[in-house]
């Protein structure tokens, strides 16, 4: 990810990562995100900005809300031919947005809430996930010209090609109010800036944005396909969020675990755990051995009430978490934090391959902030 600035001076760990949680479930807006991933404008190139935000949707959500670029209205009436032939879909319109000198060439981008269709359910024999993620899979891989960006529950991811602040500004993520925000300010090295390779990358509700190169992407891509899922948006960051919904929705995994297999611990590590531990982390290594991540990277996953900080294993990318009452904070440079919370009461640095996960309180309730 070291690449020359504009001015010529270099730029370390290029891309930024952001996130904001509320243990308590408050939901507050997306003016604060924007100004923490705007501290790190330097990390970006203009080449890719995007946030996904948790709790936006309350009236729809038990409903899955699926967010989809076009590049024409020709893909449009494909991609909603397929939609209303396998889903119930209780509302569709475009996504607001406000027009910007700095968001160009931007698609056709609409919303729908939607829940599978009983019969079409019933024959699939699947559980209403699976159904969907299939449903998004079939559109990505089979319909040109249309890509299903989101589409989870109660959730939303927004990207673009552009600076973070500014594709924030274009989606009017002023006007939405989540209990988590997750931000990413990208700068490509060796894959295009494009609309659909900006992160997050999300699958159902799991959300991913990376700091980093995935130096085993072909092998976690060869393995992870061998179980339907298709790898064609020219990123390695794709290929994270499918090994997650793998490991922790299809396998049973809980995050903490599926940490352990994609930044699993050197077998030196393992040797000196206890017994019982060492058979845990060597069974996790032997049986996905396939899905283990090298290379430099920096990730925040969001979920359904929860969050995930994970750190390569020999750390080679910047994270920071703070904490100040109910609230975490997570960032590549402890600036992007203190510009929003300057008053933190507590502010490390996790270990390599050590994940930070946090959930809701059992208590939680939505308020608002």
């Amino acid at each position: 990810m070291d690449r020359e600035g504009q001015n010529g001076f270099r730029i370390p760990s290029g891309c930024a990562v952001s996130a904001i949680f509320s243990k308590e479930g408050t939901r507050r807006s997306g003016e604060e995100i924007i100004r923490s991933i705007a501290m790190m404008h330097e990390r970006s190139n203009g080449l890719g900005g995007g946030f996904a935000a948790y709790g936006i949707y309350p009236e729809y959500k038990e409903l899955y809300a699926l967010h989809v670029f076009y590049e024409g209205k020709y893909s449009k009436e494909q991609c909603e031919a397929f939609l209303f032939e396998h889903f119930d879909v209780v509302n569709l319109s475009k996504i607001p947005t406000r027009k910007s000198p700095a968001i160009q060439d931007e698609p056709l981008i609409w919303r729908y809430f939607v829940e599978p269709l009983h019969t079409k359910l019933s024959e699939s024999q699947l559980d209403p996930d699976t159904f969907v993620s299939r449903c998004v899979i079939r559109v990505n891989s089979g319909i040109d010209g249309a890509y299903i960006f989101s589409s989870g529950k109660d959730m939303g991811v927004f990207k673009a090609v552009g600076f973070p602040e500014d594709v924030g500004a274009f989606y009017r993520l002023e006007e939405y109010k989540g209990y988590c925000w997750i931000a990413h300010g990208r700068y490509p090295t060796n894959t295009p800036g494009w609309w659909g390779g900006a992160h997050p990358f999300a699958l159902l509700d799991r959300a991913v944005v990376h700091n980093g190169e995935i130096s085993s992407y072909d092998a976690n891509r060869r393995n992870i396909e061998m179980y339907g899922y298709r790898c064609n948006l020219l990123t390695d960051t794709e290929v994270i969020t499918y090994i997650l919904d793998f490991l922790v929705r299809r396998r049973g995994l809980s995050y903490e675990e599926a940490a352990n297999v994609i930044a699993a611990p050197f077998w030196s590590t393992i040797a000196a755990q206890e017994e019982a531990e060492k058979r845990r982390l060597t069974y996790l290594r032997n049986v996905f051995s396939g899905l283990l991540i090298t290379g430099p990277f920096s990730i925040i996953v969001g979920f359904t009430g929860g969050i995930m900080a994970l750190n390569d294993r020999l750390k080679l990318r910047s994270m920071v978490v703070g904490e100040k009452d109910e609230t975490v904070y997570i960032a590549s440079e402890e600036a992007a934090i203190r510009v929003i919370q300057p008053e933190l009461e507590r502010v490390w640095a996790p270990r390599g391959g050590e994940p930070v996960v946090i959930r809701l309180h059992p208590t939680a309730g939505e308020k608002e902030g």
